[in-house]
């Protein structure tokens, strides 16, 4: 009887012990999944919209009268509702709006083009409805890239080296079955995408974006308010330990956040900025991924540049990620600095890729990180470009969209005009690629400060004409080294609308901007106009001046194709005002990140994700839960045969 007795004590022991485990697997779900291998998810649309090798055919179905009020109304950023058919697909009562920033601004006041980067959610007015498990679709209009292409090649790199980056494809964009034009499609940087890269994974999302030139921080020592930071944090410096000196981040957050989200923030910019502890703080290996891809990009509408926007900040647990955004100004597209002419832009120093912010410079200055930094760069240059992959993709690029260009009825760019301009761009990638070689070789310098001591070295690209692939142009140069850009800031046909009266706008008052000195710009600096309103215009400006709309932009109507008149006129969609809204998401229908795994409604597959990082997040919960279910079963059956045994002794 005393051994019955002890023997019952240790099936409850042993029961007790298995409902723990079980409560410590749900509570630590996220320890136990990536000890097995990673937290990413298989997103059924990666290969259902994203697979490359077939472009997407999509066909949005809205009232006449509804599509032309919100190309009317585009400057609003309105969410109008139509229906979606993507590759045969139909999607209901799907949210769409015109998007971008400068680029939007630009042809709302172009009377000659409609031809807007559009933003679809799926889940905006249904809650929790995906496309093949996608809530955000991104249709990027290619302005001021006359190549169609530099984003796409951009992208393939990241998605080449294995980069936490959006999938893409190109897009066939038909409205109620008329051809509208050959887009970019891209993965929304949104709950989707952090749960295809990071599954169960509980992180906050921030989209920084300031138009403020010049935005870097102040001295390390400043303190209290804004003074600190210029850019209210965007250029992703450390100043100071006050909340408020970053707040344009908090401003652009995506998901749900509060003041300790913000805290573990500041702290990772404090020990990254002093290179402390830097795995702690940065996803090392994913940025310098990043760094690399975006090195070869020589994207100045960046923080290579002047412009603290166009990348997605990531923090979870402290650490902090970047993510890349927009990249048709690539490669000469933006006229600053050492894209201001075709052999400074090629040559661009690799050592010193970031003008616009110091967040990098602590990986740079550490031995290890530069040499895998290095080590990714060339992979891009041996590998992507001279090995295959780049001849590959720019032929099955030219292959899909030739023909879609040649007939697109609200191109940007004529025909001969694309024709031209992809040649140029891909002697221009041969010719990036060959200046990286030399300049891990040593045999080029791999520093503005280098380079400026020693051009006989560099790679001669002064027979290209950058402009050709299409260039926005603002002036300005690259740390401030005196090497002036080239151009000025201009609208589509070179000139202002007509009956626009400048002195309408009142009295600019250059002291007002503190030390800013507008003639080193080399041209007009539109962020000195903060945001455009179009509804808050001078009195007695006749917006009638800058051309109607109404019907006639309806498909078969307008749609011109605007070749005539200077085309180098657009910082691209990556200024887009997405993170004006993202402030305000908690609160609407759309889930935060915080309750992303269990309100999701997206379809997926629990095989291995194509970038290999492991099994997915519902496969890892399954073998979790069911080891606690067999040790459950295991001391349940142990029970049970201590109770024969015990009334056989009896």
């Amino acid at each position: 009887m005393v051994h019955s007795r002890h023997f019952s004590k240790i099936i409850i022991m042993v029961t007790a012990i298995a409902v723990l485990l079980c409560f410590g697997a749900i509570a630590y779900s996220e320890e136990l999944s990536e000890k097995l291998g990673g937290t990413c998810v298989s997103m059924e649309y990666e290969t259902k919209l994203f697979d490359t090798d077939e472009i997407m055919e999509i066909d949005i179905r809205m009232d006449e009268d509804t599509w032309n009020q919100m190309l009317n109304n585009a400057m609003s950023e309105e969410y109008y509702v139509c229906d979606v058919v993507i590759n045969g697909l139909k999607v209901s009562n799907v949210a769409i709006r015109p998007k971008g920033n400068t680029s939007l601004s630009a042809i709302a006041m172009d009377p000659t083009s409609d031809r807007y980067s559009l933003k679809l959610e799926f889940d905006h007015f249904v809650d929790g409805q995906t496309c093949y498990g996608l809530d955000k679709l991104i249709l990027n209009n290619n302005y001021a890239d006359a190549t169609n292409m530099k984003e796409a090649v951009i992208y393939d790199m990241f998605q080449y080296l294995g980069a936490d980056a959006s999938l893409y494809n190109y897009a066939k964009v038909s409205v109620n079955g008329t051809y509208w034009g050959v887009y970019l499609a891209l993965e929304g940087v949104e709950e989707s995408f952090m749960l295809r890269n990071f599954g169960t994974q509980d992180g906050e999302l921030y989209k920084p974006d300031t138009m403020e030139m010049g935005g870097n921080s102040g001295s390390a020592g400043s303190s209290g308010g804004n003074s600190g930071s210029r850019g209210g944090g965007a250029d992703l410096n450390y100043t100071n330990d006050e909340l408020s000196s970053y707040q344009t981040i908090w401003d652009s957050a995506l998901t749900g956040t509060t003041d300790s989200d913000h805290k573990r923030v500041v702290t990772a910019f404090k020990n990254i900025s002093a290179g402390t502890d830097l795995e702690t703080y940065l996803d090392v290996d994913n940025v310098l991924r990043y760094m690399a891809v975006h090195t070869f990009s020589v994207n100045m509408d960046s923080l290579s540049g002047s412009m603290s926007h166009n990348y997605y900040l990531y923090e979870y647990k402290g650490q902090l990620n970047i993510f890349p955004w927009d990249y048709n100004l690539s490669l000469g597209g933006m006229s600053m600095g050492s894209s201001g002419n075709a052999t400074d832009m090629v040559n661009d120093a690799i050592d010193t890729p970031f003008s616009g912010t110091k967040f990098f410079d602590s990986l740079l200055a550490n031995e290890e990180y530069l040499e895998k930094y290095h080590a990714y760069l060339k992979q891009l240059t041996d590998a992507y470009v001279d090995g295959g992959r780049f001849d590959e993709v720019y032929n099955r690029i030219r292959s899909q969209i030739d023909s879609l260009v040649e007939t697109d009825p609200t191109a940007f760019y004529t025909y001969e005009e694309y024709e031209n301009a992809v040649e140029i761009l891909y002697e221009t990638v041969k010719l990036r690629a060959e200046s990286i070689q030399g300049q891990l070789a040593g045999t080029i310098p791999s520093t503005d400060a280098g380079q400026r001591q020693d051009k006989t070295s560099l790679v001669d690209a002064s027979h290209i004409n950058v402009k050709e692939m299409g260039q926005f142009s603002m002036g300005g140069s690259k740390s401030g080294d005196g090497e002036e850009g080239g151009g000025g800031f201009s609208f589509p046909g070179g000139s202002m609308p007509d009956g626009f009266d400048p002195s309408s706008m009142g009295d600019f008052d250059p002291s007002s901007m503190g030390g800013f000195d507008p003639s080193s710009m080399g041209g007009f600096d539109p962020s000195s106009m903060g945001d455009f309103d179009p509804n808050n215009m001078p009195d007695g400006f006749d917006s009638g001046s800058m051309g109607g709309r109404g019907g006639s932009s309806f498909p078969g109507g307008k749609g011109g194709n605007s070749s005539e008149g200077d085309k180098d006129a657009d910082a691209g969609d990556g200024s887009e005002k997405d993170s004006q809204e993202t402030g305000q998401k908690s609160s609407d229908s759309r889930s935060s990140g915080r309750n992303r795994p269990s309100s999701f409604n997206g379809n997926f597959s629990g095989a291995p994700n194509q970038n290999g990082k492991g099994l997915s997040a519902t496969a890892q919960n399954l073998i979790i839960y069911g080891v606690c279910l067999m040790i459950i079963l295991a001391a349940m059956l142990f029970a049970s045969i201590g109770k024969k045994r015990k009334y056989r002794k009896m």
